[in-house]
């Protein structure tokens, strides 16, 4: 893709999530969970933008954000989609109507497959429900729910069955049907594949990239998975503790990683046949850096930390051709072989 003549689709600027910490009877505020931390990045038009980092570092809030289910504390998102396009817009600029007629071009592919699925509802219904929900005339819905279940490689015999009767790999292609039901210009895939086994994994993982070659999609790709990211990502940010550390194209991410967090995760990739160096050390060991609004939110971890580190926050600036990373003491060139 060329960056230079890409369209943004979706534009976060400095957006901020920040949860209060209560504390004592009265439950007075103590100080804040900074979820998401002053953090900017954009999407293009028909690209998938991987969000990787440890469990908790603030992905899936910044997904929420992006499609409106909760308040930023701070900071903008416009989206540029459907009859706003050519003029990009955030949801608290919209009023209830307008809200949902945008909510028909941005969906989301969820985690668990299972959870997400009405046990209640067939398959039918499942996917009947979107075009219900957004006035899609009654004699259109039942061809496009046929056109669904052809799209992500269903029989067209399993419309009348229920969840419970599938297998995890069918069922994430029943979510994904659903996502795609009102043809949505943007969707959100909240770690996809990682309630799947491996094989299944590389057959979801296959359908997505078809389906955005095929209808020009543009995807937010969340993941913990490094070997899947690189897979399907055009981009990639790395988030640790609520901050973008690095962000930058598939290649460099993985060529030529700068950030020591960023190589920390690459390292623990499993290599078949040279064995795995995974770094036992959990995220929560870092939460409290949280609440503490000074210093670098790796320096408990980081081998190439100074004084500098520990009480100035690195800004996040560019080391040349759209590669950026937050480190005061970056590595120069380090390929993960």
């Amino acid at each position: 893709m060329n960056s230079e003549n890409a369209i943004t689709s979706v534009a976060v600027e400095k957006l901020k999530i920040h949860f209060p910490v209560k504390s004592g009877i009265f439950g007075k505020v103590s100080g804040y969970v900074k979820a998401v931390d002053d953090i900017s990045f954009s999407i293009n038009k028909g690209e998938v933008f991987a969000l990787v980092g440890e469990s908790g570092c603030g992905k899936s809030t910044t997904a929420q954000a992006i499609m409106g289910l909760i308040d930023a504390t701070a900071g903008t998102m416009s989206l540029a989609m459907g009859p706003w396009k050519d003029n990009p817009v955030a949801w608290n600029q919209l009023n209830t109507s307008e809200k949902k007629r945008l909510r028909q071009y941005i969906q989301i592919i969820f985690q668990d497959p299972y959870s997400s699925l009405s046990p209640r509802m067939s398959v039918k219904s499942i996917l009947d429900e979107p075009l219900y929900i957004h006035n899609y005339p009654k004699d259109q819905r039942s061809k496009r729910v046929l056109e669904l279940m052809d799209q992500v490689g269903l029989a067209k015999s399993y419309l009348n069955r229920y969840p419970h009767e599938f297998s995890g790999g069918q069922r994430q292609r029943i979510s994904i049907a659903r996502a795609l039901a009102t043809s949505p210009e943007f969707i959100v895939a909240d770690e996809p594949v990682s309630a799947l086994d491996v094989s299944i994994q590389a057959q979801i993982i296959n359908l997505l990239e078809d389906l955005k070659n095929r209808y020009s999609q543009t995807l937010l790709f969340i993941s913990h998975d490094l070997a899947v990211v690189r897979h399907v990502a055009n981009r990639v940010a790395v988030m640790y503790l609520g901050k973008i550390v690095e962000m930058g194209s598939e290649e460099q991410l993985f060529n030529s990683p700068r950030h020591p967090y960023t190589h920390l995760l690459l390292k623990s990739v499993p290599v078949i046949g040279k064995g795995a160096v995974v770094n036992p050390v959990a995220i929560q060991d870092d939460r409290e850096k949280r609440l503490q609004s000074l210093g670098c939110s790796f320096y408990p971890r980081c081998e190439r930390r100074t004084e500098q580190c520990k009480d100035n926050t690195p800004p996040l600036s560019d080391c040349g051709n759209k590669h950026v990373l937050s480190c005061f003491n970056p590595h120069k060139t380090m390929k993960i072989v």
